[in-house]
């Protein structure tokens, strides 16, 4: 064989191997969303109207496809049309807006406003104030018991009101260790868990007698603000800010299981039982995905980043979609509710 030939079949080797290697190793890019496939996909932002500061908590009308957001800086109630995809009306006036529940079968949207104390009682469609309520100091977080129809409203006065959300009567001013923040009902057992950060506890009360029957320390970490409920799995989600962790706690004994690392400032936590996933809404400016496994496996999969002092956050089961809210930022002209779909 020619020294020419050799060379030039040689040549012709080394290309095949060059060319072998790259066909087997796919790009950097395929290799990463293979790894790290996204949970909570951004589909679009919503403006909102308003100055700098913190939004509070959200609620949502499936029927009419509508989000409300407690725009407390701005002290409005904002709502918006999911369809449209913007802002359709704000409610001026209510001052330190914080908690809200919206009641389907009553067709009525309740707004707890920490500044003066008071419950808002609007109509579903035109949002027109019904009633006005006086509850007890710095009105906050606040939910609907839709088996007998009452509302639950916690405040600064280490208490939760119970409200008739027919009639709009005061039944009971359950007394509490100390003021509550993030609760859940568990139906089938007549039951409400109240988060207590500041004697780091979680409270169980009696919704028939509406009495507290016992309580579950919360021994793994510290500032208990958020909470998630697995009814079937009798499994309690506790979502605390020191350090920033959700402590996972059995229900019907209150054993702590574990803890799972999240970024602080947790205030909104959510289950998606469908893909058996946590979502929890971090001030700190990440929405963190965490997984369920079988035999109480809990890990993150997925730290989105977002902005700081996007904190709260609304998960609408039947559709897959969470709703961030998120303040107003640096050359923006408002805040702006930024709308996820959970994948796959």
């Amino acid at each position: 064989m020619t020294p020419s030939r050799d060379l030039a079949l040689r040549s012709m080797a080394a290309c095949w191997m060059i060319m072998s290697v790259v066909c087997l190793v796919p790009p950097r890019a395929s290799l990463a969303r293979a790894a790290d496939p996204t949970a909570l996909e951004l589909l679009q932002t919503i403006d909102l109207k308003g100055k700098s500061g913190g939004l509070d908590h959200l609620t949502f009308d499936g029927k009419r496809q509508r989000l409300f957001v407690a725009n407390k800086t701005n002290n409005s109630l904002d709502v918006v049309d999911l369809k449209a995809g913007k802002l359709l009306r704000q409610i001026k006036g209510q001052s330190g807006v914080q908690g809200l529940a919206f009641a389907p079968d009553l067709d009525r949207l309740f707004a707890a406003l920490g500044g003066g104390g008071l419950v808002n009682i609007f109509e579903g469609d035109s949002n027109k104030l019904v009633r006005t309520i006086k509850v007890g100091e710095e009105a906050d977080n606040l939910r609907y018991h839709k088996p007998t129809g009452r509302i639950y409203v916690a405040h600064a006065e280490a208490g939760m009101d119970v409200i008739e959300g027919k009639d709009f009567s005061e039944l009971k001013d359950i007394k509490l260790p100390a003021e509550s923040e993030a609760f859940q009902f568990d139906i089938d057992n007549h039951r409400l868990f109240a988060n207590t950060p500041a004697v780091r506890q979680v409270q169980v009360i009696d919704t028939e007698k509406n009495e507290i029957i016992g309580n579950y320390p919360v021994k793994l970490a510290d500032k208990n603000f958020a909470m998630a409920y697995d009814a079937p799995g009798k499994r309690l989600f506790i979502g605390c800010r020191k350090p920033g962790m959700v402590v996972v706690m059995d229900s019907t004994s209150g054993k702590e299981i574990k803890g799972v690392e999240i970024p602080g400032g947790v205030d909104d936590l959510w289950l998606d039982a469908k893909r058996n996933r946590l979502y929890a809404s971090c001030g700190e400016g990440f929405l963190t995905v965490i997984s369920l496994g079988d035999g109480d496996a809990y890990n993150v999969v997925e730290k989105i980043s977002t902005t700081a002092g996007a904190s709260t956050s609304y998960f609408d089961a039947d559709t897959g979609r969470l709703y961030l809210a998120v303040p107003r930022q640096e050359g923006k002209q408002g805040p702006e509710i930024r709308v996820y779909q959970a994948k796959p």
